[in-house]
C-alpha cells in the first residue's frame, strides 16, 4: 500500500510493505512547516531520522516537544500506551520514519534478544526513547530511500532490502568494541588516535595522506590502525573516508552553489567521471540525475 499526498514543493509518502513494516518520508521544500499526524498503537516501534533541516516530535496536546535535528535520529516505543505521531517538519528539511510491530522486531533479533536494551526481560514493558547520530552509512541508505528510481514492480522489493538495511545499521555497535579480540583498543590513548585518524583524512579529504603517513602521524603502527579504525568504525580508512566524500559531495549539490565539477574536485576527484562513477556507486545515481530529482520535487 502507498499513499502519496503532493503539491508543488513537498512530498509525503506511506508505504506498508509487509504486516508490521511501515515507512513514511517527508520531502518538505517548501517555506512553511508542515504537520504530520498519524495514529500508531502501541505496538509499533519508531525510528525517527532527519537528513535535512530538522523537526518537532509534539506530545500531550502540545505540552512537552521533542526536537529532531539533521544527520540526528530518534527511538521511539511505548508498550503501555498509543504513541501518536505528531511532527512538526520545518522549512526545507526531509524526515524519513520506520515503523516496526514488536513482532516483527522479534523475529528480526530472535536470537540475539539481549544486543537490543529495550528487548530484554527487564526492560521490554518499559517505555523507551533514544537520541542518536546518523552514520554516514545510514545516510546512504536513506538517501538511496529518498531517491531511488526504480520500475514498480521491484521497487518494494529495493525499498524492503533497504530498511532491512537500514535497521541493521542503526543497531550496528563499533563504538563497543570486544577488548579481549582486540586488547589494543583497552588503551584510551590507542582510541583516542584512532579518533584523530578520522578527523585527519576528514580534514584533507580531497588530498588525503596515505595509510602509512597517516599512522605516522597519530603515533601507531600501520596494523594497528587498520585493526584499530575498523574496530572503532566498523570500516575501512578509505572505506569510511568514501562515506563521508559521498555525503558530503551529496550535501553540496544540495546546496546549489557548485556544479558537479566543482564538487567532484572538491572531494578530491581530478576528473568528473571518475567522481560521476563513485557517486553513482553509492547513491545509484549519478549526480546529474539526483539533481534533475532534487528540482523535480520543486
Amino acid at each position: 500500500m502507498i499513499i502519496e499526498e503532493n503539491n508543488a514543493v513537498s512530498s509525503l509518502k506511506t508505504i506498508s510493505f509487509e504486516e508490521g513494516f511501515i515507512v513514511m518520508y517527508l520531502q518538505n521544500d517548501t517555506v512553511e512547516k508542515q504537520q504530520i499526524t498519524r495514529r500508531i498503537d502501541s505496538n509499533y516501534i519508531q525510528f525517527h531520522f532527519c537528513l535535512k533541516g530538522q523537526a518537532a516530535f509534539i506530545f500531550n496536546d502540545g505540552r512537552y516537544s521533542l526536537p529532531l535535528l539533521e544527520e540526528k535520529s530518534l527511538l521511539l516505543y511505548n508498550p503501555q500506551r498509543e504513541l501518536p505521531i505528531n511532527v512538526s517538519v520545518f522549512p526545507k528539511s526531509w524526515t524519513v520514519s520506520v515503523l516496526v510491530s514488536i513482532k516483527k522486531f522479534h523475529t528480526l533479533f530472535s536470537e540475539e534478544a539481549s544486543y537490543v536494551d529495550f528487548l530484554n526481560e527487564e526492560s521490554k514493558d518499559k517505555k523507551y526513547y533514544q537520541e542518536g547520530q546518523i552514520s554516514p552509512s545510514m545516510a546512504v541508505v536513506l538517501s538511496q530511500i529518498l531517491n531511488f528510481n526504480l520500475n514498480k514492480s521491484v521497487k518494494h522489493i529495493y525499498l524492503k532490502g533497504k530498511l532491512y538495511e537500514l535497521v541493521a545499521l542503526y543497531f550496528n555497535r563499533p563504538d563497543e568494541v570486544d577488548i579481549e579480540q582486540c586488547p589494543f583498543l583497552n588503551d584510551e590513548e590507542n582510541v583516542r588516535k584512532i579518533r584523530k585518524a578520522k578527523e585527519i583524512m576528514i580534514s584533507k579529504m580531497a588530498e588525503p595522506p596515505g595509510l602509512q603517513e597517516l599512522a605516522d602521524e597519530i603515533g601507531l603502527s600501520l596494523k594497528k590502525l587498520k585493526e584499530g579504525f575498523k574496530e572503532v568504525y566498523g570500516d575501512t580508512v578509505f572505506g569510511f573516508l568514501l562515506d563521508y566524500k559521498m555525503e558530503y559531495a551529496r550535501k553540496l549539490l544540495e546546496g546549489g552553489s557548485h556544479n558537479v565539477n566543482e564538487v567532484g574536485m572538491k572531494v578530491g576527484y581530478s576528473t568528473s567521471s571518475h567522481f560521476i562513477a563513485a557517486f553513482k556507486k553509492k547513491f545509484g545515481t549519478t549526480p546529474k540525475k539526483y539533481l534533475s530529482t532534487l528540482s523535480s520535487s520543486v
